[in-house]
């Protein structure tokens, strides 16, 4: 269901354009609707007061939390189930952030990752992306929102957009605190530079190397990095946000010396944040993390390079929440061997 469509519904009961804004600013901040004799709705056309139960309802199925996993570092990984039973995941971040999904699947297919290996379900709505950061505030402050779940955002532009728009003003969520993170893609680009509302941009870097970026992401549309860098920093001169790049850490593939050198030729005086993001184990994958002195000895050099460095610590490692995982445990999916093709930089 989009967004639209709730207005539609809206409408129909006989909402005006003052009654609509008042219901669907109370669903995304979620606070109580009242209509009790002496409350704002008691004034609310009679059709209106006497569907909202109903409508309110719907509302609440669009995202409901099937389990929920508290980390130690005060996050919390959220299956959250959809009306049709289909599942996504959140994440509910420390310093009153969260991390929604924008499909069931992703067709990318990064191989280090669990939510692509079933590839694309479908694309979310817009109005159920929204109701993950609605059911986030059923539990916690949200200032931020992340579009850093399952599936690629740039692959369902439309609807993510308009959930950007949404919290943008609805929502009562700052610009530059909604973060659209992308794999790269040029209708991406083009587009977010045309909304009124103007995200953030955190762009899937993961390597220099062009050859080896096509191994890790094999399905991501065919951008080197070079012209990643150059049209994140053409996004991030428009609009006054650094980008943020997203580097996952896998022992001997992606972190090298000659990494850091690629990234301190690509980045050194740019925009940008480089954020060094060691990779959070899945037991049944391959990959595995560099040690925590190998992350950090990176951010330095990095730092020491011209790169503004940020060595983060995904939330949740301590759940086993890799992104996808709780959803394919859920499902209980049947599971086949990783290519072993990466070609590791140690390799003879």
């Amino acid at each position: 269901m989009r967004i639209e469509h709730l207005r539609e519904r809206l409408r129909a009961l006989g909402a005006k354009p003052g009654h609509e804004l008042r219901v669907l600013r109370a669903w995304i901040q979620a606070r109580s609707l009242d209509t009790r004799r002496g409350r704002a709705e008691d004034f609310f056309p009679l059709a209106l007061r006497e569907g909202l139960p109903t409508l309110l309802a719907d509302f609440d199925r669009l995202a409901r939390v099937r389990s929920e996993h508290p980390g130690e570092d005060g996050s919390a990984r959220l299956l959250v189930e959809l009306a049709d039973g289909q599942t996504v995941e959140s994440v509910l971040l420390p310093r009153d952030g969260v991390c929604v999904s924008s499909q069931v699947g992703c067709a990318v297919g990064c191989v280090f990752c669990m939510t692509g290996r079933d590839g694309l379900v479908r694309q979310l709505d817009s109005a159920e992306i929204v109701a993950q950061v609605a059911l986030a505030r059923t539990r916690r402050k949200v200032k931020k929102v992340v579009f850093m779940g399952m599936g690629e955002p740039a692959h369902n532009l439309d609807n993510v957009l308009e959930a950007i728009d949404f919290l943008g003003t609805l929502g009562d969520i700052g610009h530059k605190n909604l973060v659209f993170s992308t794999v790269g893609d040029h209708r991406a680009f083009e587009r977010l530079a045309q909304g009124a509302v103007k995200p953030a941009l955190a762009v899937s870097l993961h390597t220099t190397r062009t050859e080896l970026r096509c191994a890790l992401l094999p399905r991501a549309p065919r951008i080197a990095p070079d012209e990643l860098v150059a049209l994140g920093e053409a996004y991030a001169r428009a609009t006054g946000y650094p980008i943020q790049y997203q580097w996952t850490l896998l022992e001997g593939i992606n972190d090298s010396d000659e990494e850091i050198e690629g990234i301190a030729r690509l980045l050194a005086g740019k925009y940008a944040v480089m954020n060094l993001i060691p990779y959070n184990a899945v037991p049944e994958l391959a990959y595995r993390r560099p040690s925590w002195e190998r992350a950090a000895e990176m951010a330095r050099t990095l730092h020491q390079r011209g790169v503004l460095t940020k060595l983060r610590h995904s939330a949740g490692q301590d759940v086993d929440g890799g992104c996808g995982q709780l959803r394919a445990r859920a499902a209980a999916a049947g599971l086949q061997p990783m290519p072993r093709h990466i070609r590791l930089h140690h390799a003879p």
